[in-house]
């Protein structure tokens, strides 16, 4: 595969992309983010150029190939076929293979989202390094240190909100991750029911759409409460599942 560097180049391919939304929203937000001072050092490959049928993005490497098959990887998708190109891959290549599907709920203007006032004594706020710790703890899928490390990388990177007590003490949160997708919502059990998560997830969508990204978020198929969050909020829930997808060889080197 080619890759793209030319920044003309890539500003034209965002806006192809832009035309095949929603098929194409985990591409384009990572492209997004690349054109926006690629915070965490992502390059792009096409199969050919300009008439590509094929768009990856991933972490800068020294060779062309496509796929490091040494090292694991994951691959997030929304095509059709994307699973079962992974599934004869991963066989051919002998590696093992695994995934997991999410609802994609896509919002279409997130300033129609209703939200109650946010309590006086309350802080809207951002997030830093030091609340890496506990988003760590709280994540379903975190809880080691390179989880760890790929959360404190999303805190300096990209764009989030927060809600904070009268002493300051983080209560309610969200991220926008490298896909340009709101990820990692949480509110601590004790402070739930209250409308929080709609207040950050209003505010932080708010301010991504300002920016162009289109307003999404992936939501596990068993969590039945996110999935009513997003209906009540006015998200729509798209027909293709999105596909997380994991590759790893027999004696993987971990990135």
């Amino acid at each position: 595969m080619l890759i793209l560097s030319c920044s003309s180049k890539l500003q034209l391919l965002e806006g192809i992309l832009r035309k095949s939304l929603p098929q194409t929203l985990s591409v384009h937000g990572a492209l997004m983010n690349i054109n926006r001072g690629n915070p965490v050092g992502h390059e792009v490959l096409v199969d050919s150029w300009p008439n590509f049928k094929a768009v990856l993005t991933r972490p800068r490497r020294e060779d062309t190939d496509a796929v490091n098959w040494d090292q694991t990887f994951r691959i997030h998708g929304h095509q059709n076929g994307i699973y079962e190109a992974s599934r004869d891959a991963a066989t051919i290549k002998q590696v093992q293979f695994s995934s997991s599907s999410y609802f994609t709920y896509l919002h279409p203007d997130p300033n129609k989202i209703r939200a109650r006032q946010l309590d006086p004594s309350l802080t809207l706020s951002t997030l830093n390094s030091s609340h890496a710790d506990l988003l760590n703890e709280t994540w379903p899928y975190g809880g080691n240190e390179q989880s760890r490390r790929y959360l404190a990388t999303l805190l300096r990177s990209f764009p989030n909100r927060c809600i904070l007590d009268s002493n300051g003490y983080l209560i309610s949160w969200g991220i926008m991750d490298s896909f340009g997708a709101l990820a990692h919502g949480y509110t601590l059990p004790e402070y739930r029911g209250r409308g929080y998560m709609t207040i950050v997830h209003k505010v932080l969508s708010v301010h991504v759409h300002e920016f162009g990204y289109p307003v999404y978020g992936n939501v596990a198929l068993n969590n039945v409460y996110m999935q009513n969050l997003n209906e009540h909020l006015g998200s729509q829930r798209l027909s293709q599942l999105c596909h997380i997808i994991s590759h790893v060889p027999k004696s993987p080197i971990v990135s």
